[in-house]
Order: structure tokens, then C-alpha cells, then sequence
């Protein structure tokens, strides 16, 4: 098999992430910050030390505003709902996956905001030049996905969050994408709340997310529960994390994205320069053969992302053709993001994804490329 998927979740994990995980769930598997033992305690010890890993790996200052969600798309509904102003403006792009497109089309379905969706130029680089001719008097929030999981298409965050700190607007980047591939850092380019999706280029396990925000941001929570603090009081506590972590968390999946965060920060300008040479090799070999559409620009390759059709060929059966008789993993269709699509007209044909990860070779780069040289002589 030869899986070239990761922009849909890594299948291949360091072997620390996996022995993390099985740690969790043998040592660490008591309830967090729940109770007074010691089992209980030393796990949440252990899971506080992975929120000062993320402030330091998203350069931010506040382990209580690193927040575990479920996924980062209950992340993104966080930051979008936890902050909705009745009466408000949210400016959002072409790039954003439905995850973050959808909560901010509720809040407008519901009456409560307006929204505009940008696009960038000529289909280049989304920068503050793109958004600052939308931005109104009740404009709040810029909400933004940083890499595009369509074709790799990406935002220079660090010129839009200086827009967004002199316009003194909220700023959102969903870094589902971005995370692993590029460095973060919120102080430096004025990002008031991001989101993690982990389990891709982090390497981390499924069902566990990240929500991370500034000082600027008062965030508010969209579920209620048990915090394990204030348990005499019926109303949700006031204090980060707790008053936006009801429930019991992953514990085990916690620990082992501390795993994964501290093999890409080891190994980052090893990884990101094996997936700039995959990708830059597989774009150069596609761009040679006919009848081959491609959507991914060049300048993109540090992020591993490749879209690409063969002729008008449903790209849906395409991945279907490449998985039953090729054993090649690869994504098909909308991939979630049809503000994306819209913009590239591939709402009909869809887009086939390649996205490659650390442990992708140049031996599978090339026997796909083998395979695509075929089936393009087909369609």
C-alpha cells in the first residue's frame, strides 16, 4: 500500500507517539485533575506539561489558554461561537474548510452576523491587501485557514494579523494544515485564537484537538459540565481552561501529541525538507505528463499538498481506481471545503489530493507516477 492521505489524518506515527499513547492508558488512565490520589494527580501533571509545551510550540504565554477539544473542529466552534457578537462582521476566504466555514454561516443563518468571503489575487497568497477593502464599522473577526487543504493554498499571517492588531479586530487562523509544515508563533504575528488538528502534521492519534488564544480574545463556552473545580456551583466556572473543558479528557491522546510535538520540533528542518523535495518532484513529474490539470502552485511545496485531475475524469472514481487496483491511498472529491472549489470551478469534477508526510518515499513518489502516467492515457 502506498498512503498518500496525510492531509486527512498521518497513518504512519513515531514510534514515541504510539509508546505515549499505550503510557496513557496503562500509567495515566486515571481521571485528570479529578480527584485528590495520586494516580489522579500525576496524570494531570503530565497533561500540564503538554499545554506549556504548546505555548512554547505556539509561542504564546498562557498554558490556561491552551485548551483540549475533541477534535479541531470542535476547536474551531470554540473560537468562532465562544466569541459571536450579535450585530457583527466576519470577514472569512475562499481557503476555509467547512469546519470553519460552517459554525460562521450558522451564526449568520441565525441572524446574528454578517459574513464576507474573500478571495486572494490571482489566486497568489491571501495577505491584509486582499481583506482591508471589506472590513466595516462592526467588523470583529478575520477568520482564516492558513493552508489550504484543497491545494496547499496559504495565508501570510503574520501581514494580515498586523492589519487585524491596527484595525483592532480579532483575528482566527484554523492551522489544521499549517501545523508541522510551518512555524507558528501567535505573539509574533498577532494571531488572537488558532486551531490544531494533531493527528496530521503533528503525527499525533485521532480525538484530540487543540484551541489556543490571546489575551484579546474573551471566549466564552458553547458546552457545559463537570470541570473537576467549583463542583458546589451549578453555574460553569469563570476560570481558563476550566470554564472551556467540561468533561473528562484524552489523556491518553494528550500525551502521545506531546510525542508528536516534540518530534517535529526535533526533526522540523529534516521533515520540512523532505516533503519540499517529494512534493517539488512530484509536481515537476506531473506537470510533464498530458491531460494532467494542476492546481498547486510551486511556492507552496513546504506544505506536502498537491491537486490535481486527469482530463474531465471524475476524480472520485480516479482515487476509487487507484485504491482497488493500485493500493494507492489518496483523496477525491470536495475534501469538505466547497468555498474552495467554487473558487477553483471544480465543483463538478472535484480534485485529486496527494498529500505526503515525513515518512512518504521517492520509491512510492515514483511507482504513483507510473500509475497516473497510465490512467492519463486512458481518460
Amino acid at each position: 500500500m502506498i498512503y498518500l492521505d496525510n492531509s486527512a489524518s498521518t497513518y504512519n506515527k513515531p514510534k514515541e507517539v504510539i509508546k505515549a499513547f499505550l503510557e496513557g492508558i496503562n500509567t495515566y488512565s486515571a481521571n485528570p485533575g479529578r480527584s485528590g490520589h495520586m494516580l489522579s494527580m500525576k496524570a494531570g501533571e503530565k497533561i500540564f506539561g503538554v499545554r506549556q509545551q504548546l505555548c512554547d510550540f505556539l509561542g504564546i504565554n498562557k498554558p490556561e489558554h491552551i485548551i483540549f477539544t475533541q477534535n479541531c473542529t470542535d476547536a474551531i466552534n470554540l473560537g468562532i461561537l465562544g466569541t459571536a457578537l450579535k450585530g457583527g462582521h466576519i470577514i472569512c476566504s475562499c481557503n476555509d474548510h467547512n469546519s470553519l466555514a460552517r459554525p460562521i454561516f450558522e451564526l449568520k443563518s441565525q441572524g446574528i452576523v454578517d459574513v464576507t468571503v474573500i478571495s486572494p489575487k490571482n489566486r497568489g497568497i491571501l495577505r491584509a491587501c486582499d481583506i482591508e477593502p471589506y472590513i466595516k464599522p462592526n467588523t470583529y473577526l478575520v477568520a482564516i485557514n492558513h493552508v489550504s487543504n484543497v491545494n496547499g493554498d496559504c495565508a501570510d499571517i503574520r501581514d494580515v494579523g498586523e492589519l487585524c492588531l491596527k484595525k483592532c479586530l480579532l483575528l482566527f487562523v484554523d492551522c489544521a494544515q499549517s501545523a508541522g509544515h510551518i512555524k507558528i508563533d501567535m505573539e509574533r504575528d498577532h494571531i488572537d485564537m488558532l486551531s490544531l488538528a494533531p493527528h496530521k502534521g503533528l503525527y499525533a492519534p485521532q480525538g484530540v484537538g487543540v484551541f489556543a488564544f490571546g489575551i484579546r480574545a474573551n471566549v466564552k463556552p458553547i458546552r457545559y459540565g463537570g470541570t473537576g473545580t467549583d463542583s458546589i456551583d451549578v453555574y460553569q466556572p469563570k476560570e481558563y481552561p476550566e470554564s472551556l473543558e467540561s468533561g473528562t479528557l484524552a489523556t491518553p491522546n494528550i500525551l502521545a501529541m506531546g510525542e508528536g510535538i516534540k518530534f517535529v520540533q526535533e526533526n522540523f528542518e529534516h521533515i520540512r525538507k523532505k516533503i519540499d523535495d517529494l512534493t517539488t518532484y512530484l509536481l515537476f513529474e506531473l506537470s510533464k505528463i498530458e491531460n494532467i490539470k494542476i492546481y498547486t502552485l510551486s511556492d507552496n511545496v513546504q506544505f506536502g499538498v498537491i491537486g490535481f485531475n486527469i482530463g474531465d475524469a471524475d476524480s472520485g472514481e480516479i482515487t476509487e481506481i487507484l485504491s482497488n487496483n493500485y493500493g494507492i491511498c489518496v483523496r477525491g472529491g470536495l475534501h469538505c471545503a466547497g468555498l474552495k472549489h467554487n473558487q477553483l470551478n471544480t465543483t463538478k469534477q472535484g480534485i485529486i489530493r496527494v498529500s505526503l508526510s515525513y515518512y512518504n518515499t521517492f520509491t512510492e513518489c515514483e511507482n504513483f507516477i507510473k500509475v497516473i502516467k497510465k490512467l492519463a492515457k486512458l481518460y
